[in-house]
């Protein structure tokens, strides 16, 4: 089964409500329509590629 996709806004929001505001993984999936697992994925391709919030927030 193909990965979910979340639009980069979301991928923001993801990272924003993990860093910024603290919340777990579930909070965050419920608060932007996605699933745990997905959010998971994301923070987990963030921390693989090296990079931090801030430095993420950067490209936007």
């Amino acid at each position: 089964m193909a990965c979910p996709k979340l639009t980069m806004r979301k991928i923001r929001e993801v990272l924003r409500l993990l860093f910024e505001s603290g919340f777990n993984h579930r909070k965050i999936a419920r608060a932007l329509g996605a699933s745990p697992t997905t959010v998971g994925q994301y923070v987990r391709r963030m921390q693989r590629a090296g990079l931090s919030y801030p430095a993420a927030q950067a490209g936007a």
